[in-house]
């Protein structure tokens, strides 16, 4: 079994973070392929993904899209992706779900950019409303299943979809609580994470749109990237 996981930029790209961290943390073996943000993204991620989107899971003539997916597949494979208990693993998907669906304002007021500290200009009702959810969710977690992941004592997938929100509240300095901080620093320290972090400080590459998403909503008081 040989998978080959594409992703897009360190950085920026928060959909691949999720996938790549979970198959790191559990050792699952993967090939790399990168390719780069650029204006055409559709149509050159089309080439691989029928969305036009990364992540992109290629499992020999299988290709899985969506990172809900991809950790579905994996999870059909892979022992310990989903928890282990049946009451953990049933909040951890209903947590994850959530995630892949919701937090419109989070995402959008507030994009993922490792490397940069910024103070937000403004934090819209909608926004507040997605951090107190946040805060309540790992809040939750964290008790009923006794940490230090959110659904127990060991990475699972709600971890990992859960991971770049934890690059957003470092960067943007969001109030979830002291449990819910206490998650984010303790998942930022997974070696996986910091994995991706050295690489997307080293990354040379700028994405005129995402960082424009930044300067928007935020006023940039450090920049920790390479160049």
């Amino acid at each position: 079994m040989t998978y080959t996981l594409i992703t897009a930029n360190r950085n920026y790209s928060s959909w691949s973070l999720r996938p790549w961290i979970l198959m790191k943390a559990l050792d699952i073996p993967f090939a790399e392929q990168i390719i780069y943000f650029e204006e055409d993204n559709y149509e050159r991620f089309r080439k691989f993904a029928p969305n036009g989107q990364v992540p992109c899971l290629k499992d020999g003539d299988e290709t899985i899209w969506d990172s809900l997916a991809i950790m579905e597949y994996l999870a059909e494979r892979h022992p310990g992706c989903w928890p282990e208990d049946e009451k953990a693993r049933t909040w951890a998907r209903c947590a994850a779900a959530e995630m892949h669906g919701g937090f419109a304002p989070l995402r959008n007021t507030c994009p993922m950019n490792v490397g940069v500290r910024a103070t937000l200009h403004a934090v819209e009702p909608g926004l507040q409303r997605n951090i107190d959810r946040i805060g309540e969710l790992f809040a939750q977690g964290l008790d009923d299943f006794g940490g230090p992941w959110l659904a127990g004592d060991r990475f699972t997938i709600v971890d990992a979809f859960y991971a770049p929100v934890a690059f957003r509240v470092r960067s943007f300095d969001l109030d979830i609580g002291a449990a819910g901080r206490a998650w984010v620093d303790h998942i930022i320290s997974h070696p996986a994470m910091q994995e991706w972090q050295r690489q997307a400080l080293a990354e040379p590459q700028r994405e005129i749109g995402h960082e424009q998403e930044i300067i928007a909503v935020a006023t940039v008081t450090a920049d920790f990237r390479a160049g």
